[in-house]
């Protein structure tokens, strides 16, 4: 097994490069939020209501509505229902930590099955469940590069959330890094 897992193909398929991208930066965050108690994942940076404890949770909610409402039409399930966008963000406090690893390691593991499923079924130019207002079905390939861009947009509010909590910084997991704080079942 590779030091890095979390890499992509130097030189791989498009389903490669774009699940890839994806990975890497799942591990990026959960490196950027990994081994925090409950004061580490509530700090905040000046005037934001921004913590890791609800990226991870936001994460989290993301992923399932993606890989579950976005792609099949299915309604996401217990915790996520009956709740608006903000909901993970202004809950997450009351979280324990476990809890809140648990809740963004046990969605990246049933996203990553779903993906593959999908991927085995259709590829990336599938059309899946979500649709715009005039009824063309997004592809696969979109919820994908979706997910890429809110990944990267809040992978780096973890850097600065992180560096604030105790001065950890830097642009990938070191190698051989696995996270220490308990993950999902």
């Amino acid at each position: 097994m590779t030091e890095c897992p979390w890499e992509p193909p130097l030189a791989g398929s498009e389903v490669e490069h774009l699940v890839g991208a994806l990975d890497r930066l799942r591990a990026t965050f959960r490196w950027k939020a990994d081994g925090l108690d409950a004061e580490g994942l509530r700090t905040r940076v000046g005037t934001s209501a921004l913590t890791l404890g609800g990226l991870l949770k936001h994460l989290a909610a993301v992923e399932e509505h993606t890989f579950t409402t976005k792609l099949t039409g299915d309604p996401v399930g217990a915790p996520w229902a009956g709740h608006d966008e903000e909901w993970p963000f202004t809950s997450a406090a009351d979280d324990s930590p476990d809890r809140l690893y648990a809740l963004w390691d046990d969605a990246v593991a049933r996203s990553r099955a779903r993906l593959t499923a999908a991927l085995a079924q259709g590829g990336l130019d599938q059309p899946v469940h979500v649709a715009a207002a005039d009824g063309h079905r997004a592809s696969l390939r979109r919820l994908v590069c979706d997910l890429i861009e809110e990944y990267g947009r809040h992978t780096g509010h973890a850097d600065l959330l992180r560096e604030a909590v105790d001065g950890v910084i830097g642009e990938d997991p070191p190698p051989g890094w696995h996270p220490t704080s308990p993950t999902g079942g």
